[in-house]
């Protein structure tokens, strides 16, 4: 009999279970953001702009360090679905183990990159003087805590994998409200600035992954974690490498293009940077909302393939776009309609909250289009093709948004013209994953359709 916090997804009707299954990882996603705006909020109102720049400039430089090994989780939740869905409970453990083994090892290799790179990247980036020396002492302390946070990726995707997204979303719960707390004393009572937002966020990280592997020690079956049976296995490692590599890659180029439009905004000064981190911020909050689906159509396509329902996989797919892009348009929008409301919560300049809007007008109301060229690519991933997307995302965003911004960017120095870089690169992508997903459905697939039958009759 199965646990109750885990679903089944390779049988019954799919739209109900596949909103119960995001709607859980959307809050976990948003919790957190929180750790993220609760830096920028708090630095922003009771340190100054300067400081909110800092732990803004960041952003960038950290997902690009982090996102390699990130996407390695993503291995981790195609390899365990698929297991899980066949009922294969050995090799299913072994995935488990791995995959927590490897989290703990390549966060602390993420310690010494960040302590070692914060500064030359930050450099790199054109950093103004007066930001520079506070964003990388807050990059630097934010790294002490990635073997917290690999960690609990990891086991957040383990859960994921098995139909359980409520529990990391109560881990996260619990860590978010520490994290909020402890920004306010440190920053507040200890004037201790943005070191103060940083050391609070290691300490929220820690205790989100001290939850989640005493829930996976706690959990009976296939997904029990034994202290003792930690190792790496050579061939569920190859597994995941072989899909979460490609996906840890495209999002460290991905970054790359982020990092230097980050550098293009900080050629504007700081009041421009303010704005830009305060509205990228909020739009955070609509990328999460529309991330869950992506993380949706990841597990429920994974599991269904690792059980032989190759004709569900469509559905999904379907279901998941219609669901993106429904939330993208009405959340992305109502996000630029109250717009300057939200970027008060961050600061009272109004030059930075107009810089803010700015970007809101074009990025956040056309977010929708991102949403789902990310769940094409979950639907590709966890039919188990994951170097194709990742191909067709790095040449359809991020060179073409790199060539922007050294072509277009360049002729039409404004802010407009960097950020329009944007939809611009998602709209073209999305329709290159359409026909990627539409190829593979049809070689692929039709062939396992067709050999499920003979072996059947």
């Amino acid at each position: 009999m199965k646990r109750t916090y885990e679903m089944d997804m390779c049988n019954g009707p799919l739209l109900g279970k596949i909103l119960m299954f995001a709607f859980p990882l959307m809050l976990s996603g948003i919790l957190q953001l929180l750790f993220n705006a609760a830096d920028i909020i708090v630095v922003g109102q009771f340190t100054g702009n300067t400081a909110m720049a800092a732990v803004g400039s960041t952003s960038s430089l950290i997902n690009l360090i982090v996102n390699l090994f990130v996407g390695l989780s993503i291995g981790t939740n195609v390899l365990v679905a698929r297991y899980y869905g066949a009922g294969d409970r050995r090799n299913t453990s072994e995935a488990v183990h791995t995959s927590i083994l490897i989290a703990a090892i390549g966060g602390v290799v993420m310690i010494f990159l960040g302590i070692l790179l914060a500064e030359p990247l930050l450099i790199l980036t054109g950093t103004p003087e007066d930001v520079i020396d506070q964003a990388v002492l807050y990059m630097r302390i934010y790294f002490v805590g990635m073997p917290a946070f690999m960690v609990y990726n990891f086991g957040a995707a383990v859960l994921r994998a098995i139909g359980d997204t409520k529990r990391p979303l109560y881990f996260l719960l619990v860590s978010g409200i520490v994290n909020v707390i402890f920004n306010l004393i440190f920053v507040i009572v200890f004037h201790l600035g943005v070191a103060g937002v940083a050391i609070a966020t290691v300490m929220s990280q820690f205790i989100s992954a001290v939850m989640v592997v005493l829930c996976l020690h706690h959990t009976r079956g296939a997904c029990h974690l034994r202290f003792s049976l930690l190792r790496i296995h050579k061939d569920k490692i190859l597994a995941m490498l072989r899909i979460g590599l490609p996906a840890g890659l495209q999002g460290v180029i991905f970054n790359i293009s982020n990092v230097l439009i980050q550098s293009s905004v900080n050629s504007f000064g700081s009041t421009v940077m303010a704005g830009n981190t305060a509205a990228s911020n909020i739009e955070g909050f609509v990328y999460t909302a529309m991330n869950a689906i992506y993380q949706t159509s990841l597990s429920f396509t994974s599991q269904n393939m690792g059980a032989q329902k190759y004709k569900r996989v469509d559905q999904i797919m379907i279901r998941c776009v219609a669901a993106v892009a429904i939330i993208g348009i009405v959340l992305g929008n109502g996000a630029y309609l109250i717009g300057r409301y939200l970027l008060e919560i961050y600061t009272s300049d109004p030059d930075v909250i107009s810089y803010g809007l700015i970007r809101m007008s074009i990025i956040s109301t056309t977010y929708f289009l991102c949403g789902i060229m990310d769940t094409m690519v979950g639907s590709l991933r966890g039919m188990g093709y994951s170097i194709m997307p990742m191909l067709v995302s790095l040449t359809g965003a991020c060179a073409m948004r790199i060539l922007w911004i050294f072509t277009v960017f360049q002729m039409q120095h404004t802010l407009f013209s960097l950020y329009v870089s944007y939809p611009v690169s998602w709209g073209l992508t999305a329709a290159a994953h359409l026909i990627c997903y539409l190829i593979v459905r049809r070689k692929a697939l039709h062939v396992k359709e067709r050999k499920l039958e003979a072996a059947s009759s």
